[in-house]
């Protein structure tokens, strides 16, 4: 065999190539991602006589061109987790960082471990989907997230304490009787000019659009709150318009979410586990898609134990002599993005009383735990569960 190690960036990738006795087929060289260069690699391989092991590290998305070239020439090509590869390399005495020795070093690791490594297969491709919008999805959160305190921190110079009437409640932006009337209205100064008898009329206009059965109630007490409120930037066309600005991205932003939260239902309701993963408690349409595309392949974990320490959630032992740790915290060297969706599940669940993850959490909790760590030993036991019920499937 001969072991093919490269080193990816953006743009470019260093290649280089091993024999099976660990001579060096081919010198480290430089491979654009542009068609004729990344085929010229693909025709090199092919012509060997040997069957060749390909071993890269996926770096965000610089690897993609070379993964696509690789499976479209029906290559074996494999992924491996950037940190293993460097605590691979702190192996050696003298530390030296180049493109040209890191891309020996993954060929090197190809050529010990080859036995180890799994090809990369088109199931991947879903699973990496997944994980990509739900990457995307945590972004628009986070920009509604933004949108949402801006708006507040200028309704309080507009329209002070109008939320403890009126919610915000961005989930259904077309139908939040706050986003509407923010647009209706503008300030309490346009209000107060409206009269009682005028404000009360377009009121109940603006309400019937909406699905909200109790807002129609709530117009004098909004009116009593005009009348003893003051406001510092009412009638200022300037803060009129970024408020409408900040209205139109928290309603954008969260319709963006909604649509990749859909994709990513669609993508996993092709998934044999997810109907697993759906089926435990504090799991919903939400949770479910974003954990699916963090955890990936459930096969590739040896066992409920693995699956935890690469959500970062284990606690891993130490010892040394006579002295033994019994007081270890989790390591949280891990994906965050799992361990993050798992935490909210254990904070969604609702005394199902026959759930055997919701019973371990109260028992955590009966016996002092705090907070934190109650729920992350939930969580513990909640990835294991599912571990052992989604591997049934492929047995």
């Amino acid at each position: 065999m001969i072991a093919v190690g490269i080193d990816v960036s953006k743009s470019k990738s260093t290649v280089a190539i091993l024999n099976g006795d660990g001579s060096i087929r081919a010198k480290p060289f430089d491979v654009h991602h542009v068609a004729d260069e990344l085929q010229a690699l693909v025709d090199y391989i092919k012509r060997t006589s040997e069957p060749p092991t390909i071993l890269m590290e996926p770096t965000s998305h610089y690897h993609y061109p070379l993964l696509k070239a690789f499976t479209e020439a029906e290559l074996p090509v494999c992924l491996i987790n950037p940190y293993q590869m460097k605590k691979y390399g702190d192996t050696e005495l003298r530390k030296a960082k180049t493109d040209k020795r890191d891309s020996l070093r993954i060929a090197q690791y190809a050529l010990e471990k080859s036995y180890s490594l799994i090809p990369y297969t088109p199931q991947d491709q879903k699973y990496e989907d997944l994980r990509f919008l739900s990457r995307q999805y945590s972004q628009r959160i986070s920009t509604l997230t933004v949108a949402k305190v801006q708006l507040l921190s200028l309704l309080d110079e507009t329209m002070p304490g109008i939320t403890t009437i009126l919610p915000l409640k961005s989930r259904d932006p077309d139908n939040c009787v706050l986003l509407r009337f923010i647009k209706r209205f503008k300030s309490f100064d346009v209000i107060r000019k409206m009269g009682k008898t005028r404000f009360l009329d377009s009121y109940q206009v603006l309400v019937k659009k909406t699905k909200d059965r109790f807002a129609g109630s709530k117009g004098l007490a909004i009116y009593e709150l005009v009348l003893s409120s003051v406001t510092t930037r009412g009638e200022n066309p300037l803060s009129a318009m970024t408020q409408d600005q900040c209205v139109d991205l928290v309603s954008t932003s969260q319709k963006a979410a909604d649509e990749i939260n859909l994709q990513m239902r669609i993508i996993a309701e092709t998934m044999p586990e997810y109907k697993v993963l759906r089926s435990m408690a504090g799991v919903g349409d939400r949770l479910g898609p974003i954990i699916l595309g963090e955890i990936g392949d459930i096969r590739r974990f040896h066992s409920g134990k693995a699956l935890n320490a690469y959500a970062g959630n284990d606690a891993p032992p130490y010892q040394s002599g006579q002295f033994e740790s019994r007081n270890r915290h989790i390591s949280k060297r891990g994906n965050p993005a799992l361990r993050k969706a798992c935490f909210e599940v254990m904070q969604a669940l609702t005394k199902p009383q026959d759930d055997p993850v919701y019973l371990f959490l109260l028992k955590k909790e009966q016996e002092g735990k705090p907070y934190n760590v109650a729920k992350m030993a939930a969580v513990n036991k909640f990835l294991r569960i599912y571990y052992a019920r989604a591997m049934e499937l492929y047995k």
